[in-house]
């Protein structure tokens, strides 16, 4: 992994703890504005990782609801 994919993990991770913190959705793009106006190359791997990121949370509440959804219904089955 080369420097700018490192610095863009780091700072894609910091930025959604803030983000989360904070409770504003849209923070890393602020973020992503101060990051363009001094490396372009380091805003693209830094939005990349956010999107990758958050993408992976996406997937993650999905299979969470799912499981919740299929052990609910097993339960059910089981009392009926």
């Amino acid at each position: 992994m080369g420097t700018i994919e490192r610095l863009a993990e780091k700072l894609a991770e910091d930025t959604l703890k803030v983000q989360d913190a904070l409770g504003e959705d849209r923070f890393y793009m602020e973020v992503a504005q101060v990051l363009g106006a001094a490396s372009q190359s380091l805003e693209e791997a830094f939005l990349t990782e956010i999107r990758v990121s958050l993408a992976d949370r996406k997937a993650r509440e999905f299979i969470s609801k799912k499981l919740a959804q299929v052990q609910r219904e097993l339960e059910e089955k089981a009392k009926g």
